[in-house]
């Protein structure tokens, strides 16, 4: 996707055997800055502190991260330091295990002295895979943007509703809820999006409306409370959220308030889909409610940073002074409120059967264990 007309990812190796860069999302929008990362505990940082975020770019940034860690130490106990150390980061996101667990099961099978150029070949391919993927849902996304356009007479945009930033800033490229809006404007479907803010941390103001807005993508932000208003008028075609974590069964973990959606979207016979890739299916769980729930600090809530008159980036307090703040960062929708989930093999039923027609081979592994 693009910043100012030139294209980037999200994450990326400077040069062969060199550092790594992301783009440092905190900032964001208020300052495009890209940050290199150079060591484990650099990475495991951007992680935690989501200057990286977004499931399928937690699992990326977690494979680099395991390059960095070679770097430093390729030994066994290196390894095994590296792969607890990115483990603890994020616990809800299933990409950071899945990662972890493919490039450091390959390692364990590789000699000390090669551990570091497969670690960057393997951290690679993740990357180039995700782009793929990502570009493949919004391929199978924009029909159903498209069908929604050509059954309204085509006379008007198509009104998508988003939360959170399920974006290409979440991914390495395209996004998972937004590949299928660039896909379709792209191909000259007009659209339109409703942006939800996505207290606490604002992802949807910070994030998705500023990379929509950077890649000419028409969009209107709105507070978290507007989106039942807006589908009881009618003013919304259809919902499309990203996942952090999905269950066998169905059921998605995304960022807190997607539950909300859900049902007001039930209530108003919106319908609510959900993008998602593969390596974000947990096939362990078929119950949404044994997805463990991330408590972030208070101070997200408490807080809020925002460009002063003066032009700098201030935060300020919203709360009285010793105000105590729960802050969980997900909540699960039940796959009975969810209308389809877009994956990059097609869009199937949030169901065990639905998810199984399009993974045959996971489901019959899952059957077999």
């Amino acid at each position: 996707m693009k910043v100012q007309g030139r294209p980037y990812r999200t994450i990326w190796q400077e040069s062969e055997g060199g550092d790594v860069s992301i783009i440092d999302q905190t900032k964001l929008p208020h300052e495009f800055s890209v940050v290199r990362l150079g060591s484990l505990a650099e990475a495991a940082h951007a992680i935690r502190a989501m200057l990286v975020r977004g499931a399928p770019l937690i699992g990326a940034s977690a494979a680099w991260g395991l390059y960095l860690g070679m770097r430093e130490d390729s030994s066994d106990a290196g390894l095994a330091e590296a792969c607890e150390t990115l483990l603890a980061t994020r616990p809800t996101a299933v990409n950071l295990r899945w990662a972890i667990e493919r490039v450091g099961g390959a390692l364990r099978d590789t000699a000390a002295a090669e551990r570091v150029a497969v670690a960057a070949r393997m951290a690679a391919e993740i990357c180039d895979e995700d782009v793929d993927i990502c570009r493949s849902i919004g391929e199978h996304g924009a029909e159903v943007i498209r069908s929604t356009w050509e059954k309204g007479g085509r006379a008007k945009p198509v009104q998508i509703m988003t939360h959170c930033n399920a974006g290409w800033l979440a991914t390495v490229d395209w996004g998972t809820a937004t590949a299928p809006i660039y896909v379709a404007h792209e191909a000259g479907v007009p659209v339109h999006v409703w942006v939800d803010e996505t207290r606490p941390r604002n992802q949807g103001a910070s994030l998705t409306a500023w990379e929509l807005g950077e890649h000419g993508v028409p969009c209107t932000l709105i507070c978290d409370n507007a989106g039942g208003h807006l589908m009881s008028r009618g003013e919304v075609d259809l919902l499309i959220t990203g996942t952090d974590r999905t269950t066998a069964n169905g059921d998605v973990a995304n960022k807190i308030g997607t539950y909300l959606k859900a049902l007001a979207a039930a209530d108003n016979r919106v319908p609510f889909y959900v993008a998602l890739p593969g390596p974000t299916i947990d096939w362990t769980l078929d119950d949404g409610a044994r997805i463990p729930i991330e408590e972030r600090g208070a101070e997200e809530v408490t807080r809020i940073a925002g460009r002063a008159e003066s032009g700098r980036v201030e935060a300020v307090d919203i709360a009285p002074p010793g105000c105590s703040a729960a802050n969980p960062a997900f909540d699960v929708t039940p796959a009975r409120l969810v209308t389809g989930l877009i994956t990059e093999r097609g869009i199937c039923e949030a169901s065990q059967g639905g998810l199984a027609g399009l993974y045959p081979e996971r489901s019959r592994g899952k059957a077999a264990s």
